[in-house]
């Protein structure tokens, strides 16, 4: 490490190294071919082992890192939703067949810390079986979840006590090689550390008192292990902020949309005259953040984030008429059909026809109809059609397609949002909005959509008021949440009921809709009109259902997570959710927000255990982006990066969201690296360019 520049320190000491020192330390130049040396293995099964860890040469190795756990509470004081790191014995362990086709029999044990017992199952490692043998210490990560079950994310073996609340460091290992084996290979290739590449530029290193790389990994694997794992992990996420800029950035150059730069005329009416609402301050900065990309002939990729209620459409209608009012079309497809026919609605009220003509074009969509609004599309008489998969088909072709808006984008695979992309005609790609009502955390925002640049929306339309949130346990609160309901109908008012499951299940203890709808009508419910929606329901029958609701022709709908965007019935007042713990808070969330949205408030009553840190953090919460980072520091690492159950993860060095100030630092300085060399040229920065590169096109490739 560095204290100040010209003062040399030996990083595992601190001590300072005079001058005699380093000028008796030998010379020696890195080659990093030797890092493409195999490493022999104590035996055929072992050798298999390392190629599966990816450590079956030297450079492999080195880079295969171990891992510290901070072991938390017992058993016995988790709750619900809770994250965890246990040290357990095993108690039992069986092998048992899975129906799905293909998958290997799933491994199943009760796992004990001897203040409580856990179940825990194991997915395409059926070898466990005679690894995992009872009594077996083990170190597991997961997140608690009702029924005593833990949702793995890592395991290892460990010599660690039950119930111990000591750091254990282990290397992640496989069948047929153990950590204490990986750990002996690791000692005998150490002095091979120097030949590993050097990515980060020296001024980088001490801007950020850095150590280099080969003496980061000599500590980690001799113990010495956060020092060198919070300098892996700047260099790890580093990189990871310039593949997502580049990812940006390079498929836009030499693209060229329609600019949409002209004085606004239909959208200016349409604020002034027609909007029966006034915007609120986030609407307006989106809408000039919009207008400021859609004016260039570079192609607008923007993400609109907004909490439920936020009023995203009415940005996305901006933009749309941007483009109507230069003589251009513009699209706007949904993830499912109701979905679809919801923002047609909306569009609808929101923007006259004689305004803009619009359409609606579904798989279920009429045969005429289609005919009719695919001429139209074609010759340019209609600006606006909104849709669901059904407008990335190979008959529908557009006149002049020049804005793309796309909902719950991440319900669309890359491949389906570039087909309609590509309906552009004149060799031109149309300026793109993406839609989510899922508030992102800063953390995942930075790993997962650097791509495109991102507009919040946090505020409320005014007058929105707010939906109170409730956990109920015992059977009593349960026919006091029946009353509510039964007492807001009374009033006129409508309400939700909401399952985890469509049917019941033989391995689910929960309450499935159709099950529900019946007992609901037979009992606490009796004499109010019921109407049942599910995924599994035809599309023409979840429609009728839906339309039936919200015409007031039914008082309550009992239904699955179907409901859970898009669905807007002012007249909604109440929200029952059954076995809220099997829900997520993003989940729990989008749910409360579908009642609430009249002059009447709402009310959200969640079924389950009142520890339950999720559920406590709704009650507490109603900013959707304060529950986003509540959640992600629930998930923990596991779910954010993507842990396997082999204890591997997408960082090796890098713990998120626990390294979030070393991902913003990373963050700043690689804007900061493309602003001064956006093709990471200048010599300094080649290694890193190269990695970056090799990285972004193999994303690119998938």
């Amino acid at each position: 490490m560095l204290d100040r520049p010209g003062t040399p320190r030996a990083f595992a000491t601190g001590e300072p190294l005079d001058q005699g020192q380093l000028l008796r330390a030998p010379l020696r130049w890195p080659r990093p071919s030797r890092l493409d040396l195999p490493v022999p293995g104590p035996g055929p099964k072992a050798q298999h082992a390392l190629g599966v860890l990816g450590a079956d040469t030297v450079g492999g190795l080195l880079q295969h890192l171990p891992r510290t756990a901070s072991v938390a509470k017992p058993i016995s004081e988790l709750a619900i939703g809770e994250s965890a790191t246990i040290v357990v014995y095993v108690e039992s362990i069986r092998s048992r067949a899975v129906r799905r086709r293909g998958m290997r029999p799933m491994v199943e044990a009760q796992i004990s810390d001897g203040t409580g017992r856990l179940s825990a199952a194991f997915f395409n490692q059926p070898w466990l079986v005679d690894r995992y043998r009872p009594g077996t210490r083990l170190l597991v990560q997961g997140v608690i979840q009702p029924g005593g079950k833990l949702r793995l994310s890592g395991h290892a073996p460990t010599q660690l006590a039950p119930g111990s609340s000591e750091g254990a460091a282990t290397y992640p290992a496989s069948d047929g090689i153990t950590s204490t084996q990986i750990a002996a290979l690791v000692s005998d290739h150490l002095t091979f550390a120097g030949d590993l590449p050097e990515l980060l530029p020296a001024s980088v290193r001490e801007g950020e008192r850095l150590t280099g790389v080969a003496d980061a990994y000599v500590s980690m694997h001799l113990g010495a292990m956060e020092g060198g794992r919070q300098r892996l992990a700047f260099e790890e996420l580093l990189v990871e902020q310039l593949v997502q800029r580049r990812l940006r950035d390079l498929p836009r150059a030499g693209l060229s949309a329609t600019s949409l730069g002209e004085p606004p005329t239909l959208t200016r009416r349409w604020r002034e005259e027609l909007l029966p609402f006034p915007l609120t301050d986030d609407q307006d900065r989106a809408i000039v953040d919009l207008d400021r990309e859609l004016a260039r002939d570079v192609p607008m990729q923007r993400l609109l984030l907004g909490d439920v209620g936020s009023g995203k459409t009415v940005v996305a209608v901006h933009a749309m008429l941007r483009a109507a009012e230069h003589g251009r079309q513009a699209a706007l497809m949904a993830p499912t059909e109701t979905l679809a026919r919801q923002h047609f609605r909306t569009l609808q009220s929101l923007v006259p026809g004689e305004l803009l003509p619009m359409a609606l074009l579904t798989a279920s969509t009429k045969a005429a109809d289609r005919k009719r609004i695919l001429y139209a599309l074609r010759g340019g008489q209609l600006g606006l059609v909104i849709g669901t998969h059904a407008l990335i088909e190979d008959p529908v072709v557009f006149h002049a397609l020049s804005v793309v808006v796309i909902d719950e984008q991440h319900r669309f695979g890359v491949r389906q949002r570039a087909r309609l992309e590509a309906k552009a005609p004149e060799g031109r790609t149309p300026h793109v909005l993406h839609l989510t009502a899922t508030p992102i955390p800063r953390t995942q925002r930075l790993l997962e959509f650097g791509a495109v640049d991102v507009t919040e929306l946090r505020a409320l339309p005014r007058g929105r008021r707010p939906i109170t949130t409730q956990i109920m346990e015992t059977a009593e609160e349960r026919e006091q949440a029946y009353d509510l309901l039964r007492s807001q109908v009374a009033e006129g008012r409508q309400g939700f009921v909401v399952c985890p499951l469509v049917e019941d299940s033989e391995e689910l203890e929960a309450r499935s809709a159709i099950a529900e709808v019946e007992r609901l009508r037979e009992g606490p419910l009796r004499g109010l009109r019921l109407e049942l929606m599910h995924g599994k329901m035809p599309a023409v029958d979840k429609e009728r259902a839906m339309a039936r609701f919200d015409a007031g022709d039914a008082d309550v709908l009992v239904a699955t997570t179907v409901i859970e965007v898009g669905i807007d019935v002012p007249n909604a007042t109440v929200m029952l959710i059954e076995d809220a713990e099997r829900f997520g808070i993003a989940q729990l969330h989008q749910l409360r927000g579908r009642v609430g949205r009249g002059r009447y408030g709402g009310s959200c009553i969640l079924f389950g255990r009142e520890r339950s840190p999720r559920l406590k953090a709704l009650v507490e919460h109603r900013d959707g982006f304060a529950l986003a980072e509540i959640d992600l520091r629930l998930r923990g690492e596991g779910e954010l990066t993507g842990l396997k159950q082999s204890g591997m993860a997408r960082y090796r060095a890098a713990r998120l969201p626990d390294d979030e100030h070393l991902l913003e630092r990373a963050h700043v300085i690689a804007d900061a690296m493309l602003d001064a060399d956006p093709d990471l040229t200048d010599p300094r920065h080649v290694l890193l360019g190269r990695e970056v590169e090799s990285i972004r096109q193999s994303r690119v490739a998938a």
